[in-house]
């Protein structure tokens, strides 16, 4: 057992703290490590108890995965984001529903995709939320990843939530569209993160690369203070719908969302079929009209050298405690059930997830 895992369960030992439910914003912070015992003791506990319903949660087949006994001596680190974003406080609800489920589990704070990646790669994780476009660079070695090896190491648990790639500036820039960012200073999100591929992606589909701009390399928080300051024009936010850093701004600035639409956003879908055309509802911000735009998926990875049956156990965890992961955000409320299956996810699936869909019969 890694180091760092004997050290999380001596201080799940000491105290327990469980996801916090969050509203729309998603900037709420969660922790999740529990005791043995606490894990034990919830584990009997199905979400339809937990909400008070009587519908059961749809599962796959039980003789598949572990037993109890089994199941309380693996650990599940969970890859989640930034305390500030929405993968904390839903990565965190899957670390408190697999915990209930038996398993004994934290919740880690990252830098989001890009780490997330490359703990799965190396084991530091079980699973870890990361969006798909950056996967499939690292898994073929393309864009930012060219030049590495294929990380043919990545396998997919189950899709999540749809990021919206919103590009925000504020009216005093006369800023109207992506064409207009040529020769301004743009936060394009931290250097490699997920963010900032879906920002070159972007730029590159409309024929704009760095050298047309000034590129700031920072999380898209630290941009939006330096805009408020004047020191930023626009900047890259990629994250479920609504984003609390963006209410913020437009709270008190009058921010403008600048759509992603026309013959650029036709080249981004032609050349990168993970991304679909979208639009940003009228009211969600301050736009009284929908904003033209386009998302791409997240989705939770899988340690590859897990094996077939505690990966299609962990499934059949975080499907019975559905509702623990549905009450941590508006996005995963939405968007995480196990109706929406696997369509959407271009990465392969581990062996285990593979069996655990194709019993629910959303695979061939």
């Amino acid at each position: 057992m890694k180091l760092k895992k004997i050290m999380a369960l001596t201080l799940a030992a000491c105290f327990a703290v469980s996801a916090t439910a969050c509203g729309g914003s998603g900037d709420t912070n969660t922790t999740a490590a529990t005791t043995t015992a606490d894990k034990a003791a919830a584990s009997d506990t199905t979400a339809a108890e937990a909400d008070g319903s009587s519908e059961a949660a749809p599962a796959g087949d039980s003789s598949k995965g572990l037993t109890p006994e089994a199941r309380a001596k693996e650990f599940i680190t969970v890859g989640t984001g930034p305390t500030s974003g929405i993968y904390f406080p839903i990565g965190g609800a899957f670390a408190t529903a697999l915990s209930n489920y038996g398993y004994q589990t934290s919740a880690e704070a990252t830098n989001a995709t890009g780490q997330n990646i490359q703990n799965i790669l190396n084991g530091d994780s079980e699973i870890a939320i990361a969006m798909q476009d950056a996967v499939m660079q690292a898994y073929t070695a393309t864009g930012a990843y060219e030049g590495k090896e294929p990380a043919t190491g990545l396998k997919a648990l189950m899709r999540l939530w749809p990021n919206y790639v919103q590009l925000v500036t504020t009216a005093d820039t006369g800023i109207t569209s992506v064409e207009d960012l040529k020769g301004k200073r743009v936060g394009v999100g931290a250097a490699n993160s997920g963010v900032e591929i879906n920002a070159r992606m972007i730029l590159d589909a409309y024929g704009i690369t760095y050298d047309d701009i000034t590129p700031d390399y920072l999380a898209y928080g630290e941009a939006i203070d330096n805009m408020k300051n004047g020191q930023c024009d626009a900047v890259f936010v990629t994250s479920g719908l609504p984003n609390a850093t963006v209410m913020d701004l437009g709270v008190s600035y009058d921010m403008v969302v600048i759509p992603i639409d026309g013959e650029g956003r036709e080249n981004l879908v032609n050349n990168y079929p993970y991304y679909a055309e979208s639009v940003i509802p009228a009211n969600t911000y301050n736009n009284t009209e929908d904003v033209e735009g386009v998302f791409v998926y997240n989705i939770m990875l899988v340690r590859e050298d897990l094996s077939d049956e505690m990966v299609y156990d962990i499934l059949n965890g975080v499907f019975e405690n559905i509702s623990t992961i549905k009450a941590s955000h508006n996005a995963a409320d939405k968007n995480i059930d196990i109706s929406f299956g696997v369509d959407d996810i271009q990465l392969p699936l581990h062996p285990g997830a593979e069996a655990f869909w194709k019993d629910n019969g959303y695979i061939k």
